[in-house]
């Protein structure tokens, strides 16, 4: 049997973001997976910089193939300043549903050398499900940081991997 576009029920993606802290004084939140996160610094970027949004709307958007989170939500678009990233998600999430996929199970971690983001995973699941519009048992959060090791461990900022698997509808 041959497998092809046609006859493929399910597709995976793959997403990964990054953002580098902010300057203190820019006063920016520390936004994570619709979490307003306390810390003394937020992450720079033309959104609400929340890493672990884009992550997942990149690989929804990827294993759907209709593009990515830079050609649907460009951040040369004015409209898109201090965008709420759960906002963007959901549109991702709605686009997806269009191209004929249901979204089955989204898996992610976030390596950040601080903060400590384990006291904040349920929150973010239930945000994240909700804006996807899926059951919170169908998204994983997880942190780690990298043992001081390379940019997140530096303290230089926070990386974002996320996967998920969807289903033809």
């Amino acid at each position: 049997m041959t497998v092809g576009q046609e006859t493929l029920r399910m597709r995976c993606g793959i997403g990964m973001d990054v953002h580098a802290f902010a300057a203190a004084e820019d006063g920016r939140r520390l936004v994570i997976g619709g979490v307003d996160v306390p810390y003394e610094r937020g992450l720079a970027g033309h959104s609400d910089a929340d890493v672990l949004a884009h992550a997942i709307a990149d690989a929804l958007l990827g294993a759907a193939r209709i593009g990515d989170i830079g050609k649907l939500f460009p951040d040369t678009d004015p409209a898109f300043k201090d965008a709420d990233s759960l906002v963007l998600l959901a549109q991702a999430s709605q686009a997806v549903r269009d191209a004929g996929f249901a979204i089955a199970d989204v898996d992610s971690v976030v390596a950040a050398q601080a903060p400590k983001l384990s006291p904040y995973r349920d929150e973010m699941r239930a945000n994240l499900a909700d804006a996807m519009g899926v059951p919170i048992d169908s998204v994983g959060v997880k942190a780690t940081t990298t043992e001081r090791l390379g940019f997140e461990g530096r303290g230089e900022g926070i990386t974002a991997y996320a996967t998920c698997i969807l289903l033809r509808t």
